[in-house]
């Protein structure tokens, strides 16, 4: 017997004593009255489920010479598969009524044909789709502003933004196509497609209009740019930067205490004498992005016409105008001139050029089909319209205090982009019934007044250093139209079709041997079939507007208590990107298109880049329009509603300034 000492025997005893509290404390409250034969009623009764488990077949060796033979009497057609081969959906398990039991069936095949019997299942068909978009955008930024201790006003008569708007109202009235009304109902969209086309026929009739380019024809390919064929076209990054301006200055400012600012190291704070204006430099961006790929065939039996049009109109106009004064002809001019691109790809993919059904024509034809209808049109339509109007005509007399001073009128941003990808089924064989009708059309105008005067306030005059940019503006349009189908795709519709599409109309559902013998069908154990009662119309529509108006009107002026003549000056009133981009990618055929009545194609392409005059601005002297609307201040001045237009807050001399100790450096 192994005993323990009377310091081991104590905390047994602690650690028993402690065992029971935590038993005691977990409701186990008769704990020393348990007992194994607990009354059974008093053990709760469960349900287990019976499992009935049986394995009626005996597993035997790897047989290398099993062979399995399909039912002769069933032929299956394989799923549609998605245009550009994407993975399709998990074909479900149908039940077929037969002795042969399950099989994996589409569960969109209606009917079904195979040795001239039938099964009844159903396709669902591709649905119309339908998108109207407007998206539009509109900023007024119209500035009014004093800078400095000029102890002047500067009240001349705001722009009025009318002569701009109706010069665009007239613009848009005169391009090729006019402003397309948003259609109701597919008959407008025919009216529509057929008014186009008659639009731009009469181009070829006429002489272009002046700085215009007017190219057309059955079919279009290449990159041009401002009426020239070009192998690549410009790029955006290279004539424009989306990346801010910190405007935090030079490395060495930066190290030494901040843009303007020097502080040396016996202590000495020195404010170097600057006056910064960006008057210009908004930035306005329509971008859209259209993919239909929403159905095709590879073979397209159209019994009535086939109308096909494709056209890319661009019109960039500018109108900068500017009257600066003599008296900082000393300064630097900007280097950067106006930038005007009208860019247009036309591309065109043909799926034939593979040579695919050569390939297979000796393996056999297809002997059976599947059929889904449409009872109607089918209808595909993107309509876009985006629209961005800007307002930026700043006001504004200037003067060096002494102090770093950067004023910004401009710098605004404004954006509309929509993006639609469709992607649908692909069929061997599509039949319409009506006529189909396709037509892509993008639509670009940019529309820039840039008339500025920078005048001089009689004594104004500097000895330092000085920079003035009154132009850079960029105007860009790039629109690239890629079709899918080729231009000589098209053939006389066939009697087989012909009796085919008759057929279908009937109620019946028999392709005859015509259609199934087909060159295209080559090599395919079965046809997937979309019938169309009515017409198919496609149309993808894009127009792309932009509208600025950026026309300055800047006061130079000296300090009335200290001049300030070596100050550094750097005005900018231009710098404005107006940006459209535009792509439509289109699926027209993936293979052959039989047309049995009028077939129609026609490509165009209308650029055109117009630089408009203001003669009444360029003829007057900037000097004496800023003097005749500059006045000294009084007491009247602060009794002026400061809602009234041209409205310029009064900027006290130094002299007057809160005396804080900083505040040169502070201002």
């Amino acid at each position: 017997m192994t005993t323990m000492d009377t310091i081991t025997q104590e905390i047994a005893h602690f650690i028993g004593l402690f065992h029971t509290n935590v038993e005691d404390a977990r409701l186990r409250e008769a704990y020393s009255d348990f007992s194994l034969y607990a009354p059974e009623q008093a053990v709760p009764q469960s349900t287990a489920p019976q499992s009935h488990f049986e394995a009626p077949y005996d597993l035997i060796d790897f047989d290398p010479s099993l062979v399995y033979k399909a039912p002769a009497s069933f032929t299956p057609i394989w799923h549609p598969h998605f245009v550009g081969r994407y993975d399709h959906p998990i074909i479900p398990q149908v039940e077929i009524r037969m002795h042969h039991g399950p099989h994996e069936m589409p569960h969109h095949v209606h009917p079904f044909y195979f040795g001239g019997n039938s099964l009844t299942w159903q396709i669902e068909p591709p649905g119309s789709v339908a998108n109207f978009i407007v998206q539009a955008a509109s900023l007024s930024d119209n500035d009014s502003f004093g800078v400095g201790g000029h102890g002047l006003r500067f009240d001349p008569t705001p722009i009025d933004n009318r002569e701009l708007l109706n010069t665009a109202e007239q613009v848009i009235s005169d391009s090729p196509i006019g402003h397309l009304d948003m259609p109701t109902s597919t008959a407008d969209l025919i009216d529509i497609i057929k008014t186009v086309a008659d639009q731009l026929e009469a181009l070829s009739a006429d002489p272009a209009p002046a700085g215009a380019f007017v190219h057309q024809s059955t079919t279009i390919d290449g990159i041009y740019v401002n009426g020239l064929l070009v192998d690549e076209a410009p790029k955006l990054e290279d004539h424009h930067s989306f990346k801010e301006d910190d405007g935090a200055g030079s490395d060495d400012d930066a190290a030494d205490g901040g843009p303007g600012v020097k502080v040396f190291a016996e202590g000495p704070v020195q404010v170097e004498a600057s006056v910064e204006l960006i008057g210009g430099n908004n930035t306005v961006v329509n971008d859209a992005v259209l993919k239909n790929i929403w159905t095709a065939a590879t073979v397209t039996a159209v019994v009535g016409d086939h109308f096909e049009i494709n056209a890319v109109i661009q019109v960039n106009v500018l109108q900068d105008t500017d009257a600066v004064t003599s008296a900082i002809s000393h300064w630097t001019g900007g280097d950067a001139p106006d930038e005007m691109f009208n860019i247009a790809n036309f591309h065109r993919v043909d799926p034939l050029q593979d040579g695919g059904a050569s390939e297979h024509a000796g393996s056999g034809y297809p002997g059976s089909w599947a059929v889904t209808e449409i009872h109607g049109d089918l209808l595909i339509a993107n309509w876009l319209e985006q629209y961005i109007f800007m307002s930026d005509n700043d006001v504004g007399i200037l003067s060096s205090s002494g102090a770093t001073t950067r004023v910004i009128g401009g710098d605004n941003t404004s954006v509309n982009q929509t993006s639609i990808y469709e992607l649908g089924h692909s069929y061997d064989l599509i039949i319409i019934g009506g006529s189909l009708y396709d037509a892509n059309i993008i639509h670009q105008t940019n529309i820039l007044f840039d008339n500025d005067v920078v005048g001089a306030v009689t004594g104004f005059g500097t000895t330092g250093e000085g920079s003035i940019s009154t132009a850079g503006n960029l105007l860009w349009n790039q629109a690239h139209i890629y079709n899918i189908g080729g231009a000589d795709r098209f053939s006389a519709l066939p009697s087989a079709y012909l009796d085919a599409a008759n057929d279908f109309a009937g109620g019946g559902r028999d392709l005859p041997h015509g259609v199934l013998t087909d060159s295209a069908f080559a090599g395919m154990a079965g046809l997937r079939v979309l019938y169309i009662s009515g017409d198919l119309l496609n149309i993808q529509y894009i127009s792309q507007t932009n509208i600025v108006g950026d026309s300055d009107q800047i006061a130079l002026a000296m300090n009335a208590i200290n001049p300030h003549a070596d100050a550094t000056w750097s005005i900018s009133t231009g710098g404005n990107a107006l940006i459209n981009n535009a792509a439509i990618a289109d699926l027209d055929s993936l293979g052959h298109t039989y047309v049995g009545g009028e077939q129609y194609s026609q490509e165009t392409l209308y650029q055109s880049g117009l630089i408009s005059s203001h003669p009444e601005l360029a003829a007057q002297d900037p000097n004496a329009l800023v003097n005749e609307a500059v006045a000294f201040l009084d007491d009247s001045t602060s009794h002026t509603n400061p809602d009234e237009p041209g409205y310029g807050v009064p900027v006290d001399h130094d002299g007057h300034y809160q005396n804080d100790g900083l505040q040169h450096v502070l201002g």
